[in-house]
């Protein structure tokens, strides 16, 4: 971005398994798709996601655009952010903003989890982004979160792993539509990935805290932290 003005706004399908793209926000960048690549993990275990810097990229004529998507666990959000000029976030911009969006989660939520803020503040000197982020008006899509459903919420409709902390083997109950099994270690990579099976051996693993994340066939996904002994 090599503006002030400069907003883009576009997540949409899935490049890679941690890439998310998006596309919104049309006032400003018209009809255009914005890709965001994991560029690491933060001191929380969040993970950070960038946009190549791609000079000469229009952006309705403002620029070229760069973006980032990161967690703020001061104010426990995760922040839409612009470059200040030149592809550096030393003082960024915030363009829109999640405080609702499952926010135990160590990727961002996508575009129907909690509300994404637009801050207008900042956008409404480029003409606005016409509002929240909604599936109506932007698509974001990728390595993002599709469920409002927390840790929680999952303990309340009976969704349970055991033992915790454990040695060898997780049994999982209240789940009979299951699809895939995926475990992450604290730095956000994936360290097992396997069919859904009620029980997972994890003897394999190192000893630490994990995030063991299941995905059905219907695409929701639920998420638990467990130790592994």
């Amino acid at each position: 971005m090599k503006s002030l003005y400069l907003l883009c706004l576009a997540f949409g399908s899935v490049i890679s398994a941690q890439t998310i793209t998006f596309k919104g926000c049309y006032n400003i960048f018209d009809n255009q798709t914005y890709t965001f690549t994991k560029t690491g993990v933060d001191p929380h275990g969040k993970n950070i996601y960038m946009t190549t810097p791609i000079d000469g990229q229009s952006c309705s004529g403002l620029g070229s655009c760069e973006f980032k998507l990161q967690w703020n666990n001061t104010l426990t959000r995760w922040e839409f952010l612009a470059d200040e000029g030149y592809g550096t976030f030393t003082s960024p911009s915030l363009v829109y903003y999640n405080s609702t969006g499952n926010n135990a989660a160590l990727n961002p939520p996508s575009n129907t989890v909690g509300t994404w803020v637009e801050n207008t503040t900042f956008t409404q000197q480029a003409g606005g982004c016409g509002g929240n982020l909604t599936a109506a008006n932007s698509t974001m899509t990728g390595d993002v979160h599709t469920t409002t459903l927390a840790i929680s919420e999952a303990v309340k409709r009976k969704i349970q792993i055991f033992p915790n902390p454990v040695s060898d083997f997780i049994t999982i109950s209240g789940i009979d539509n299951g699809r895939l099994i995926q475990i992450y270690n604290i730095s956000g990579q994936l360290a097992l990935s396997e069919v859904f099976e009620q029980k997972v051996n994890v003897s394999q693993l190192s000893s630490g805290m994990y995030v063991l994340k299941i995905i059905m066939k219907d695409s929701e996904t639920y998420e638990f932290k467990f130790v592994k002994k």
